[in-house]
């Protein structure tokens, strides 16, 4: 990394740049307050008018029939996995993903079998799938890792439906994505979202399921209350939990969901600007969103093309240029954690390398031009 003391080094330096931060405008502020007010004093604090509507407007958004408002991204994910009735089978789940995908199959009693990443997306390739059927395969799960929809997406569709798998959506980071006019969520027989602080739309916690089957709708609201066959009854027919979404965080969904448009523009500025500034920086490779697709930008990433100290490299980007890159997607691939070492099976070699060579710049909403300006010169600095 070509360091130097310079004139330019010192004016760089003076400008901070975080690696995400929540927008909350004012008037969205006082919007959300009033109506926090509003179910405080009638008590209707879960399973309310707000959660409809913000199952009937995601849905509405993602071009589903149905969503079902729960607590989290992971436990739309185990829900979804319950309503498949996985316990006892193989799920096929990319290494290079979060805990909670591998995480929730595990809860649901199945088996994840770990798959190897493809570099052109993050994403995983229909080749690699075949490489680790089995005769217990009951699906796969994709990622959207950083908001991408692969251009191989509907290869996926058509190798899980002539292999007779369901395919599901982990479409975590992938709020208003898509590809060829579809929207994440769609794809699937049924697709999970995350309402996480970090993500492009929030609801302070929460997560959704969508899907355009009934039977799943109708068995997620099942478990999401406690195995409950209705809100009113205490007739307990499914082995559920409290995966019930409040009112107050469907309100906040509700108003990031209206701002989500305008939010995913704001980021598509700001990778239009790191797009065409760093074509000419030989030190790293950018991971493009499909020329038919609608990227959200959730993350932008680069790939180094030489492998060094990450840690060491975010450190000197945070303190000396103030600097902050966003977490990794992910440091260290699932079949590496001590967690998931039981179903780790011989070496993923393609995730071993982009897990350990990629960054996250930052970006999010309300994220000026001079902001990008800075994080670009300091990379062409240190790495260029």
């Amino acid at each position: 990394m070509g360091i130097t003391n310079s004139g330019a080094t010192a004016e760089i330096s003076t400008r901070n740049v975080p690696a995400a931060k929540i927008q909350f405008l004012p008037e969205d502020r006082v919007w959300i307050a009033e109506r926090i007010q509003e179910v405080l004093s009638t008590g209707q604090l879960t399973l309310g008018k707000y959660g409809a509507e913000f199952e009937q407007k995601f849905a509405q958004f993602c071009g589903t029939r149905h969503a079902i408002a729960v607590n989290s991204g992971t436990s739309s994910l185990e829900i979804i996995l319950r309503a498949l009735g996985v316990e006892g089978k193989d799920v096929l789940v990319p290494t290079n993903t979060f805990f909670a995908t591998a995480a929730a199959v595990v809860h649901a009693r199945g088996h994840p079998v770990l798959v190897d990443m493809d570099p052109e997306s993050f994403a995983v390739r229909p080749e690699d799938l075949e490489k680790r059927l089995t005769s217990k395969t009951a699906g796969v799960i994709v990622v959207h890792i950083g908001g991408i929809v692969s251009r191989r997406l509907p290869e996926l569709q058509q190798w899980a439906a002539k292999k007779g798998l369901w395919l599901v959506e982990d479409a975590a980071h992938a709020h208003g994505s898509s590809y060829k006019g579809v929207r994440a969520g769609a794809f699937g027989i049924a697709g999970s979202f995350s309402f996480y602080p970090t993500k492009i739309m929030t609801s302070g916690e929460g997560g959704m399921i969508v899907t355009s089957d009934d039977r799943i709708a109708d068995e997620a609201r099942i478990y999401r209350d406690q195995g409950k066959a209705g809100f009113t009854q205490n007739a307990h027919i499914r082995m559920g939990y409290n995966w019930r979404m409040s009112e107050p965080h469907a309100i906040i969904g509700l108003k990031h969901l209206e701002r989500l448009p305008a939010m995913i523009n704001d980021r598509r500025r700001i990778a239009a600007l790191y797009d065409r500034e760093l074509r000419t920086l030989k030190g790293l490779t950018t991971v493009a969103v499909p020329a038919e697709g609608g990227g959200n930008y959730y993350k932008y990433l680069v790939v180094l093309n030489q492998r060094q100290d990450r840690k060491a490299l975010k450190t000197l980007l945070r303190e000396k240029y103030g600097v902050s890159l966003a977490g990794e997607v992910y440091e260290k691939p699932l079949h590496k954690q001590p967690v998931f070492e039981a179903y780790a099976s011989g070496s993923l070699p393609v995730s071993e390398d982009y897990c350990a060579r990629h960054l996250c710049l930052p970006v999010f909403s309300g994220m000026e031009q001079a902001d990008a300006h800075h994080v670009l010169r300091v990379l062409k600095e240190v790495i260029g």
